[in-house]
Parts: structure tokens; C-alpha cells; sequence
């Protein structure tokens, strides 16, 4: 069993292209993997590859962009990220174990002849070492900091992976430059990044990175959860297509048939009338063809009376006979006439269709219509996926939380907020998997907060008429002051050496020293604003104001140019926003207290959509910020609730 699943594992770890196990694999775009060099050879001989400057997969032929295609050939693969997870599983395989360790002498004592026992594995040296030697490899300068595992037990030991330079294949990768986001052996450190400011070595950076794919790790099992909720839904509403095709063909067939029925209805009583006229009509004649056969009758009866008198010798019989015709008692019909003078007879009766009639109602009948309701799928998901309470030791008051932001120092996510019951500024942070928090109290109660720099924000204090720069290490550090003319209660940094400002009835664009540098109130004689209370920069440059007062959001260009305005008119007219960010995508979210939700709007200042509701957790919702992780930070009283969309 063991071996069939080292084999399968080994097929695993196979390069379709050399057969053998991988050697410095990467992955492409499409989540196959080769051997570096496996995927240099196929480029090469590939013309349409080179031309189109792109690497395309051996299996599926989808294509993979080369970072930097104006590079040679030959280092196109080299610009594709390793596949970590790949080479650890066959450092994994090729790892001694204490099965294969135990047994052998000390590397180090066999050189010398001798056959010591060895008790530990360096993994940075690739040696195995007796007592002896591991002391001595603990005291040494240069090993001291090695790790060493136990031979002693049943452990399997991993194969550290050392990887080489691609510009100097007999160095190391060591270090790390964090302006170029690129590892470096010493050599590259030297003569490419002699510039850089900011180049550390790969060990000091294990606890950041450690903590950034923890969080990485629990995101993306939140995403996958929500996801694995969406997929559900989604099977849900195809079920419920399905039942109310069902449904909607049942009434088709329904509204069908009651319309065939009324045509047959109308059909019978044509017939029904048909029936009824023609009996008429057949009565009629019959009793015409009886008085006649009567008339007939009396006639013949006449004649025989007349034809005996011609041939009577009786003169008498003669003149009663003449005297009979000479007062009419022959002519019958005449007294038929009279008595029927008054009654409408029927002649003919014909049907005469109205063909085009009939073909034009046809044409305009209507059974119905099928009703579309179009949207754009289901919407965003939110999972609520932290709750932080923002209460400190030394509060005084309930925390209300007006401001939040969130910045990465260092590699520990730091969730920045203005307390603005407490007059304070606090950071929320974890440190070797301490939840910790940092506290720097103010001369009054802050209110909005936006980020500077990578490890600074910058706080609007109303009250003292102040905007302060504080520096998060992530502790909190005040860094300088600015006393202003007006009371400003939302900031947003436009550039490293301007930001907008809004007070009560306009914006200010000013430099970091707080001097004005133009103020925005009108656009075309119409007052923008009545209380700025917060804003954003989107993708653009452009300033995005959410004005409570004015139940308004306003972009304008930082020269005071209006764009749009949401919203003049409409149903959406009467809500109450507040908090307000731009996404990466340029969208915009807003917060609407008087329905506690958060709205999506196009970049052009278009509704989309609800996003987050009260049904999603959140309660008073007040401000909020989108992290680089595209969760959502919503500040709700005295609570910072994090959701992530999926």
C-alpha cells in the first residue's frame, strides 16, 4: 500500500516533458507545471511562440504572457514564479528519515575514518551528525543558527530547499529587496539593486510572510465557503426555473385552451343559430306543401263540379256551376294570401365568413406574455468573517467609532480607528499570535482618517480645529500637527504633497503644511455641499463627497469641476449616506444609514446594487475602508466588522 502511494505520488511529481521528477519547477497560467528548462526547450523550438511573446502550455496550449518578453528567450521561464508547493513535496520525497539516517555514521566523523553514530540532521549542511559534532556545530560562528533535527525517533526529516540564483547559478537566493519585490542572491544585491533602500534578507521576512498566508489561508477558506453557499444557490434557483417552466407552461396551455374553448363556444352558437333557422325555414315550407296539396285538392274537386254541368242536360246545374266561378269560391288562394300577408317568410339563408376579420383578430389575439426580469445573476455574497471589538483598558466612555482604515506594517494587518467618544486613535493588531492594541489619546474627538504612507495616517480633529499625521509601527506614534482655520471632519489624500479637506458647507484642496490651495463650494450657482462628512479618491483622481445633509454624493475634479451627482431624483433620492470608498475596480460603496446598507455604485455614479445588508450583521453601520485583500471594513458603534465578498 505504502509503495503503490509513493508511486503515485512520484507520477505526481513527474515532468510530462522529461519523465523525470521535477527540477525547479513553475507553473503556468493555466496550472500545469514543467521543469524550468523543460519549458526554455519548447519555447525555443516553437517560432509562433517566440513571435506571438508568449509561453505557451504543452498540454492544453493555453498561453502564458512573459512578464518581460523584450528579455531573451531563454529567460522567459525564468520569470515565472516557482511552484512552492511543488518543490516541497519533492524535497519532501527526497528527505532522509530517521529509517534512513539512523543507521548511518556522522557525515562529518567519517571523513576522518572514523563511524560514529550520528543522533542529528543539519538541513542547511545536508549532513547527518553525531553528539560530538553537534556540539561543535552549535559553537560554530557560521552553523550556530542551522537547524537540526532528531534522529532518535520516528520523524521524518525535511530537505530544506536552497535555491540558486538564475543570473549566478552558484549562489544562493538570500535576500529580499522590498522596492523591486524581488529575492536576490548577494551578487544581484551588489551589482543590480545597489540603489535600493530597502533590501533584507529572506529569514527576517518568515514571520511577516508566515502571518500574511495565515490570513491569506483563512480568506480564502472563507471565499471558498461563501462560494461552496453561492454554488448551492445557485442549484436552488435552477431548480426553481425549472418548477416555474413548469408552472408557466401550465398557464400557456391554460389561457390556449380558454381561447379555444371561446372559439368553440362561438362556433356552436353559429350552428345552434343555423339549426335553429333552417328548422324554421323547413316548418315554414312544410306547411306551405300542405295548403297547397289542399288547394290542390279543392281544385280538382271544382273541376269535376264544372266538367259535370258542361255535360248535364240540367240548365240548373250549369248556372249553379257559373254562378260558383262568378263568385269567387273557386279561388282559394286568395283567402291563403290574406291570412298570411303579415308573416315574414324565409327566402334563403347563407353563410358569409369574415375571413378577414376573422385573421386580423387572430393576428392581434394575445394569450399572454412571457415577462424576462433581468439582473445581473445573483448578487455579491458577504461572509462576515471578523468582529473586532474596539474597547481599550483606559476607556472612559462606550467607544464610538467614526474612522477606520487598514494598513500592513511590517506584515501584521493593522486596523487604524478614531475613537471619537474616548478623544483617541487606536490600533488593533496581532503580534506573535497576541491580539494587541495601541492607544494615543487627542485634545479632542476625532473624526474621519485616511492613510499617508505605507505606515501613516492622517486624523481630522474638529474640535481643536487640527490635522494630525500619526505614524503605526503598528504602534501608535504622533508624528506632527497641523492647526487649520476650519473645523475639518473628513480627509482623503489626493497626492504625497495635497489632500482634501471638508468642513461645514465646502471642500479644501491644501498642501500637508494645511495651507488652502483652493476651496470648492459651488458649481454653476448651485451649493455642492452642506456637511462633507466623507470622502474618497477614486481610480481617476477625481473627489468623491458623501454628504449627509444634503442626502447627496458629489464627484468633482480636484480643480472643482463637478462630474455627476448621486442621486438628483428618483426613488433612491431620500437615503442618508455616510461613509463612502472607492474599489480597485473604480466602483464605489456607500453607506446609506437610513436602510443600514452598503450600495454599490458604477464609477459613473449609477445604482448597482445592495451589497451588504442589515440581514448581513451589520447594525448603525457609520464608515468604512476595503483592505487589499478586497474584504470590506464596516465600523458599526463600537465594533469593526470585516466581510469578505464572494
Amino acid at each position: 500500500m505504502a509503495t503503490s502511494r509513493a508511486e503515485k505520488v512520484t507520477e505526481f511529481l513527474t515532468c510530462v516533458i522529461c519523465q523525470e521528477l521535477y527540477t525547479d519547477p513553475c507553473t503556468l497560467r493555466c496550472d500545469h507545471t514543467f521543469c524550468r528548462k523543460c519549458v526554455t526547450g519548447y519555447i525555443q523550438i516553437r517560432p509562433y511562440a517566440v513571435q506571438s511573446k508568449r509561453i505557451p502550455c504543452p498540454c492544453c496550449r493555453q498561453d502564458t504572457k512573459a512578464p518581460h518578453h523584450s528579455r531573451p528567450v531563454e529567460e522567459w521561464a525564468g520569470q515565472i514564479k516557482p511552484s512552492i508547493i511543488i518543490q516541497g513535496l519533492i524535497d519532501t520525497q527526497a528527505g532522509p528519515s530517521a529509517e534512513d539516517t539512523g543507521a548511518k555514521c556522522c557525515t562529518l566523523c567519517g571523513q576522518l575514518g572514523e563511524t560514529t553514530p550520528a543522533i542529528s540532521w543539519c538541513s542547511d549542511c545536508e549532513v547527518t551528525l553525531c553528539e560530538r559534532c553537534v556540539k561543535m556545530h552549535r559553537v560554530s560562528p557560521s552553523s550556530r543558527d542551522h537547524e537540526l533535527c532528531d534522529l532518535s525517533g520516528d520523524i521524518k526529516v525535511m530537505k530544506r530547499r536552497k535555491v540558486m540564483c538564475q543570473d549566478y547559478k552558484d549562489e544562493h537566493v538570500k535576500y529580499l529587496c522590498k522596492d523591486c519585490n524581488k529575492s536576490l542572491c548577494q551578487s544581484c544585491c551588489v551589482v543590480y539593486h545597489r540603489k535600493c533602500e530597502s533590501i533584507v534578507t529572506i529569514n527576517s521576512q518568515v514571520a511577516r510572510m508566515k502571518s500574511e498566508l495565515a490570513l491569506r489561508s483563512d480568506i480564502l477558506r472563507t471565499k471558498c465557503h461563501g462560494k461552496r453557499n453561492r454554488i448551492e444557490r445557485h442549484q436552488f434557483k435552477i431548480d426553481n426555473m425549472k418548477d416555474d417552466k413548469v408552472a408557466v407552461k401550465e398557464q400557456v396551455n391554460l389561457i390556449a385552451h380558454k381561447a379555444i374553448e371561446y372559439i368553440r363556444q362561438k362556433e356552436k352558437k353559429l350552428l345552434d343559430e343555423l339549426d335553429e333557422i333552417t328548422e324554421k325555414h323547413i316548418i315554414q315550407t312544410h306547411a306551405d306543401v300542405k295548403l297547397d296539396e289542399i288547394e290542390m285538392q279543392m281544385y280538382r274537386q271544382h273541376c269535376q263540379f264544372i266538367d259535370q254541368a258542361l255535360v248535364s242536360d240540367c240548365e240548373m246545374d250549369l248556372y249553379d256551376a257559373y254562378q260558383a266561378w262568378e263568385s269567387g269560391a273557386v279561388e282559394l288562394g286568395d283567402v291563403r294570401d290574406t291570412n298570411t300577408a303579415d308573416t315574414r317568410r324565409i327566402d334563403e339563408i347563407r353563410f358569409t365568413p369574415d375571413i378577414d376579420n376573422v385573421q386580423h383578430i387572430l393576428d392581434d389575439l394575445q394569450l399572454g406574455e412571457i415577462d424576462v426580469t433581468y439582473g445581473n445573476g445573483l448578487k455579491c455574497s458577504p461572509v462576515l468573517f471578523h468582529t473586532l471589538d474596539a474597547t481599550s483598558l483606559n476607556d472612559e466612555e462606550i467607544p464610538f467609532i467614526t474612522g477606520v482604515t487598514e494598513l500592513n506594517v511590517d506584515g501584521m494587518q493593522t486596523i487604524v480607528v478614531t475613537d471619537n467618544t474616548n478623544k483617541c486613535v487606536k490600533s488593533f493588531f496581532t503580534r506573535n499570535n497576541q491580539a494587541c492594541q495601541s492607544r494615543l489619546p487627542l485634545d479632542n474627538s476625532p473624526r474621519g482618517v485616511t492613510q499617508l504612507k505605507e505606515n501613516q495616517v492622517m486624523v481630522a480633529v474638529p474640535g481643536s480645529s487640527q490635522i494630525v499625521t500619526v505614524e503605526v509601527t503598528p504602534d501608535l506614534v504622533l508624528l506632527s500637527t497641523i492647526t487649520t482655520r476650519k473645523k475639518y471632519s473628513s480627509l482623503s489624500v489626493l497626492s504625497p504633497t495635497s489632500l482634501a479637506a471638508g468642513s461645514i458647507t465646502c471642500v479644501d484642496i491644501m498642501d500637508m503644511a494645511g495651507h488652502v490651495l483652493r476651496s470648492v463650494t459651488t458649481h454653476n450657482k448651485e451649493t455642492l455641499f452642506a456637511f462633507p462628512s466623507y470622502m474618497s479618491v477614486n481610480t481617476k483622481g477625481n473627489i468623491l463627497v458623501s454628504d449627509w445633509k444634503k442626502k447627496s454624493v458629489t464627484c468633482f475634479t480636484s480643480e472643482g469641476k463637478a462630474v455627476w451627482r448621486y442621486p438628483s431624483t428618483g426613488d433612491r433620492a431620500h437615503h442618508q449616506p455616510s461613509g463612502i470608498f472607492t474599489t480597485n475596480t473604480g466602483d464605489i460603496m456607500l453607506i446609506d444609514q437610513l436602510t443600514e446598507a452598503i450600495i454599490l455604485l458604477s464609477e459613473t455614479g449609477e445604482y448597482v446594487s445592495d451589497v451588504i445588508t442589515s440581514q448581513d450583521g451589520i447594525s448603525q453601520p457609520l464608515s468604512l475602508c476595503i483592505n487589499k485583500h478586497d474584504s470590506v471594513l464596516v465600523t458599526c458603534g463600537r465594533e469593526i466588522k470585516t466581510f469578505i465578498l464572494t
